[in-house]
């Protein structure tokens, strides 16, 4: 039986979506989350999953980075990007981070099928003009690269740093001690191979799409 993994933050569309698969995957087995961390949960519960349809858009995702995380996380599980943002290069820079496959939301049911077909005999697949761009820079790709050395708890506080957080707010969100979040910057630094906080958010945001999605520290620590 075919197990599918829905991540998407916006209930009408994972309900669009759960009937297209349906449709073309009958008897699947599908199980939904509304954020990144809750992905993250749903995949280490059911590690035997054929696949996961994931927006690039909602709480927790910045960009590429929940892409890349989520591929580091599990290599054995496909992930395929559902979103919106349908750009060539976003579709190529998804592709080249990871992704097995894009599917744009406007896509009709007779495309979706044909692509989770595909993909699950697996095949890659993008539309035509995801192709028809440059390959995604090397420093971009290497930095994905670092980012996929980094635990889930490193990540998490990078996220954190991402969005502006201190390292005190984060050690209350995470309910853990200042000193650990400390250590867990030092470490991040470390494997993105910079010296300060706004270094490694300057670095990761080069997997955002915008770059009004960047936001620096507010100070250094």
């Amino acid at each position: 039986m075919t197990t599918l993994l829905i991540a998407d933050d916006h209930p009408l569309f994972r309900e669009a979506l759960r009937g297209a698969v349906q449709r073309v995957i009958p008897g699947v087995q599908l199980y939904e989350a509304d954020s990144v961390e809750a992905l993250y949960q749903l995949a280490d519960q059911h590690t035997d999953a054929d696949l996961v349809l994931m927006d690039l858009n909602m709480p927790g995702a910045q960009g590429f980075n929940a892409l890349v995380h989520m591929r580091a996380l599990h290599p054995q599980l496909p992930v395929v990007v559902v979103s919106a943002r349908e750009e060539p290069t976003v579709m190529r820079r998804a592709l080249d981070h990871g992704a097995f496959g894009f599917i744009p939301k406007s896509a009709d049911s007779d495309t979706i099928g044909h692509a989770l077909g595909t993909i699950l005999d697996g095949e890659t697949w993008a539309p035509p003009e995801a192709h028809n761009v440059p390959q995604t820079g090397r420093e971009e790709r290497e930095i994905g690269q670092r980012l996929r050395e980094l635990t889930p708890q490193q990540f998490r506080v990078l996220q954190m740093l991402g969005a502006g957080r201190l390292n005190k707010q984060i050690a209350y969100d995470l309910n853990v001690s200042e000193a650990t979040i400390k250590a867990h910057v030092t470490a991040i630094l470390r494997k993105l191979g910079v010296t300060n906080r706004t270094q490694a958010v300057l670095m990761a945001g080069k997997l955002a799409i915008d770059d009004e999605q960047i936001v620096l520290p507010s100070e250094e620590e």
